[in-house]
């Protein structure tokens, strides 16, 4: 077994941290958004959908692509569109390029990641579930960072002042050029996607499809809260500076859980932790929903921390059962789940247009209870894998 190879775990990271930085900075602007524009809650749920939708239309193919071809096209490339677009969402001057920009900038994401997240096995040697979870802690921390940073920075200099940010990201590829190796290839250079998808699954189609359902489930939860709390907490009086630190608490929370969940996956089974999330996932979002005033921080880290715990082992997991085509398999954990559980959020939108925020959220937090179910089929990777 190789040793971890922390130079390039730390490069594959740094892309992570700096594409999720730049990605972070819609939701918290959510409020500013909404004003600038003055859009109903089922054009927010259209706006997040379709950039999530992106996520779930992309990144399965890019997650082939990436095992097809051994260039770093994708981590670079994709890295470098959502370090441009993203801060143009501050000048754009009506929803539509609003969400256009919103959307180049998800589809740089949607590259990037199915590329970096199969390279992380490769370089992580015996300590697969601990490097996943450094890596993953890249994304968390910077969607715990940048919601913070942006707020100060859009109060400070206003929306139109957003695109000298690239500044930052453009800095950062520079470095990534030349510390990112090459990709190593899995053997699908010469196959089709149609066959490298079912040599990829082969005998554990099965298990996989129950991992993949419980993350579209879980994504689908994370992502209501994170899209419409901001504007709940704005219609409560909240300032754009403490809805972004709300939303960093929670994303900070996740950061911390991820790396417990990580150091766990690699001693005890995934089932367990999986278990322990899912069950405290439902009393800890009603907790957040149903806070006020200071408790509304505490609220945030508790929902955080069990909301987002089970993001990185998942696509460990998957990654065990089917340990060729790493960045398929995280494409389809990460981007295909991911992308689909956020694509739900206009329906999200459009019920809370109907009901309230409030009453829909009060729904959504229960329905991590109806994974529990399924993750007793989960296999048991201490023993098999």
């Amino acid at each position: 077994m190789k040793k971890t190879n922390i130079k390039i775990i730390f490069a594959l990271t740094l892309v992570h941290f700096t594409g999720d930085f730049y990605s972070s900075f819609t939701i918290p602007l959510i409020p500013e958004f909404v004003e600038k524009y003055s859009l109903s809650m089922a054009q927010v749920g259209i706006i997040t959908g379709i950039i999530r939708l992106l996520a779930f239309i992309v990144q399965p193919s890019v997650g082939y692509l990436a095992d097809h071809y051994q260039t770093r096209f994708f981590a670079l490339g994709g890295l470098f569109l959502t370090v441009l677009f993203i801060p143009l969402s501050g000048i754009t001057p009506n929803f539509y390029l609003l969400t256009l920009c919103l959307a180049i900038g998800s589809l740089g994401s949607s590259m990037f990641h199915p590329s970096v997240t199969g390279m992380v096995p490769v370089y992580a040697g015996k300590n697969a579930g601990f490097s996943m979870s450094v890596f993953n802690t890249g994304g968390t921390l910077a969607f715990s960072i940048g919601p913070v940073f942006i707020a100060w920075f859009v109060v400070s200099f206003g929306l139109s002042a957003m695109p000298l940010t690239m500044i930052i990201g453009l800095s950062i590829l520079l470095y990534l050029y030349a510390a990112l190796p090459k990709p190593e290839s899995d053997g699908f250079k010469y196959q089709g996607f149609i066959d490298a998808l079912k040599q990829t699954m082969g005998d554990v189609w099965k298990p996989l499809v129950l991992i993949w359902i419980i993350m579209v489930f879980r994504a689908a939860v994370g992502q209501s809260f994170l899209t419409f709390i901001p504007v709940l907490l704005a219609q409560k009086g909240f300032s754009l500076i403490a809805i972004g630190l709300i939303t960093s608490i929670f994303i900070i929370a996740g950061t911390l859980s991820g790396l417990t969940a990580g150091f766990l996956c690699d001693r005890i089974d995934f089932k367990y932790i999986f278990y322990a999330a899912h069950i405290m996932m439902a009393p800890a979002l009603l907790l957040f929903l149903n806070a006020s005033d200071f408790w509304v921080y505490a609220g945030a880290a508790l929902a955080g921390f069990f909301v987002l715990a089970t993001l990185p082992i998942g696509v460990v997991m998957a990654q065990k059962l089917a340990p060729r085509g790493k960045s398929m398999v995280a494409s389809l954990m990460m981007g295909f789940a991911y992308g689909l559980g956020g694509a739900l959020t206009p329906i999200t939108g459009r019920l809370a247009d109907m009901y309230s925020i409030p009453t829909v959220l009060f729904w959504v937090s229960f329905v991590p209870l109806l994974t529990v179910a399924l993750i007793f089929f989960l296999p048991n990777t201490r023993r098999k894998y």
